[in-house]
């Protein structure tokens, strides 16, 4: 069983049991295929079934896990539960959203000369030089809202946020193999630049171009994930180098 903690008690307990499965699922710590059990979880995380079952509940709504096949050999033994299967196709169609939302906040960003607190840009090379997946899913997850933030249009990140456990889900596949991760913060760095220098185009542009390429890159390493074959060699230059 993966290194859980255990959980306060509180009353949104469901609440810390949700968000403790998603980091979980989202860093990879809960591999695609990997069966959840109530019991096991709830002995885990030092709580009792419900606010597991709940918390397993929310996650199935919002397709991250799904129904387990019966195990083979095991009469009348239940499917249970299991983490859901990366889809590249869906990813890729999610990043095609994004980078218009992203486009989008970029462009009203610079339209208000809006500065991003550089320690937001620090933070993220910082973690990208370690090995800490979820570190670099959260500086990531920061840049973006920041952005979102100063476009001044709340509609930008209550709509980025409802595809977020899934994007989170396919960096965390990706980036613990990925090579060359200060390229994707040398382009939020430029994209920080327009914004800066107010220049409306040239922020869309990058920001566009940056959500577009990931989705791509996302997209390309999932394939080769899912047939056993080897992505490209992360070291070598590449048009589609982004993963955020």
């Amino acid at each position: 069983m993966a290194s859980l903690q255990h959980l306060r008690a509180a009353p949104d307990l469901v609440e810390q049991a949700y968000t403790t499965l998603l980091a979980a699922i989202s860093s990879g710590e809960f591999a695609p295929g990997h069966r959840l059990t109530q019991e096991e979880l709830a002995e885990t995380l030092a709580v009792s079934r419900q606010p597991v079952l709940q918390a397993l509940r929310l996650l199935k709504q919002e397709g991250l896990v799904v129904d387990a096949p019966a195990k083979s050999g095991v009469p009348g033994a239940s499917r249970g539960l299991m983490v859901a299967p990366l889809d590249a196709d869906m990813i890729a169609r999610l990043y095609e959203v994004r980078a218009v939302l992203d486009g989008l906040a970029a462009r009203l960003a610079a339209q208000e000369h809006a500065s991003i607190e550089p320690r937001l840009l620090a933070v993220g090379r910082g973690v990208a030089a370690g090995s800490d997946v979820a570190a670099m899913i959260d500086a990531d997850l920061a840049f973006h809202n920041a952005i979102y933030a100063a476009s001044g249009n709340p509609y930008i990140a209550e709509s980025a946020g409802r595809h977020w456990q899934h994007i989170r889900r396919a960096m965390g596949a990706v980036l613990g193999a990925a090579g060359a991760r200060a390229a994707v913060w040398d382009e939020h760095a430029a994209i920080v630049a327009a914004i800066g220098a107010g220049d409306v185009d040239q922020a869309e542009r990058l920001a566009r171009k940056h959500a577009a390429q990931a989705g791509l890159n996302l997209q390309k390493r999932l394939r080769a994930a899912n047939e056993d074959v080897p992505a490209a060699d992360p070291r070598q230059p590449s048009t589609t180098g982004a993963l955020t």
